[in-house]
């Protein structure tokens, strides 16, 4: 077995107290500049690394934060994550991620037999039919700082950051009234998500300030996938009147209504046109682009990691909601003059 270099040793080297070593690594106030360049080169010489499973037991850490996902497989949640791994390793932390695949039942398994012992805290973004959130508020109340992001609960009382789903759907519903489009449909996520709402409401909120109709049979609930929105949209085209225009939940629905459209021989942007919400990379590939609202994925993930390490660092921290806006993104899904000579 691999003899691991403790402080013991470069406090040794150096022919200094182990307690000088251990605050100048710790870059306390007492320790001089001289001696913390000596104990820190000594350190990268001897490829010292810390013991925070040591460290932790003394301070009550662990040095580990949980990141509870729906899926890792698809753009948006994958650049979360990455904005969040940079932040928590930055602080000398290691994460450790648990998939729910978008089911509530394994979700609360998850949470169920979590060793709380081994984090420090949890960022989470929730299943889509998560009916209680209960499971998350018996963890806040053993002490452990839960911070939630894009799908977060309404219900628990806690730092949550999102981006703004309601002026993204609305930027986005606009645009296709700006471009002649009059009879606009929505193809929703799963109904009970906070932004699923959101965006609903964006959606609605445009046709009102436009005076255009709204109507029921054209706003379809279901799932986030390339085969819902590919199902929606054959339901839309059953419609005895069938929209102009889809404004989509996210970018693989989109994607999915552009592929039945094209099953359809339907001109994409002339006859119907498509726009997405997220700015995954397959929305520059698909012939036509698909317009779409982007969001910031990596800077939500990045937030919900400082956030949560406020809460881990001070026990009182008052929670923040925080929104971070996105852009939208024209690209030719959404031109009703695109096929023109």
């Amino acid at each position: 077995m691999r003899n691991l270099v403790t402080i013991k040793d470069i406090a040794k080297n150096l022919n200094i107290s182990v307690s000088t070593v251990s605050r100048a690594l710790r870059d306390t106030y007492d320790v001089n500049q001289e001696t913390k360049a000596k104990v820190l080169e000594t350190a990268y010489q001897l490829n010292y690394k810390p013991n925070y499973n040591a460290t932790g037991l003394a301070k009550g850490q662990s040095h580990n934060i949980g990141i509870i996902l729906p899926w890792i497989t698809n753009y948006y949640f994958s650049t979360v994550l990455t904005g969040i791994q940079q932040f928590a390793y930055s602080k000398g932390y290691n994460v450790i991620l648990f998939l729910t695949n978008d089911s509530p039942e394994r979700e609360l398994s998850i949470i169920q037999n979590l060793s709380i012992a081994n984090i420090d805290g949890l960022l989470v973004s929730i299943s889509s039919n998560s009916d209680s959130c209960s499971h998350f508020q018996n963890i806040i109340n053993e002490g452990i700082p839960i911070v939630f992001f894009d799908r977060v609960p309404s219900s628990i009382s806690t730092s949550k950051v999102m981006q703004d789903d309601y002026s993204g759907a609305f930027a986005a519903v606009e645009h296709l009234i700006e471009n002649g489009y009059k009879k606009i449909a929505h193809i929703a996520g799963p109904k009970g998500l906070c932004f699923t709402e959101k965006r609903l409401q964006g959606y609605l909120a445009a046709l009102k300030k436009h005076n255009l109709p709204i109507r029921e049979e054209w706003i379809i609930f279901s799932g986030f996938s390339q085969e819902y929105g590919e199902n929606d949209m054959y339901e839309l085209l059953k419609s005895e009147e069938v929209p102009d225009a889809i404004f989509a939940v996210n970018d693989r629905k989109a994607i999915g209504a552009m592929i039945a459209l094209k099953n359809k021989k339907i001109a994409i942007g002339k006859e119907i046109g498509v726009v997405g919400f997220t700015n995954d990379p397959a929305s520059t590939i698909i012939s036509p682009s698909l317009t779409t609202f982007a969001e910031p994925a990596f800077d939500i993930g990045h937030k919900s990691c400082e956030l949560l390490f406020k809460h881990i660092n001070k026990k009182n921290f008052i929670y923040e909601e925080v929104t971070i806006p996105g852009k939208l993104i024209v690209r030719e899904s959404s031109r009703s003059n695109i096929f023109s000579s």
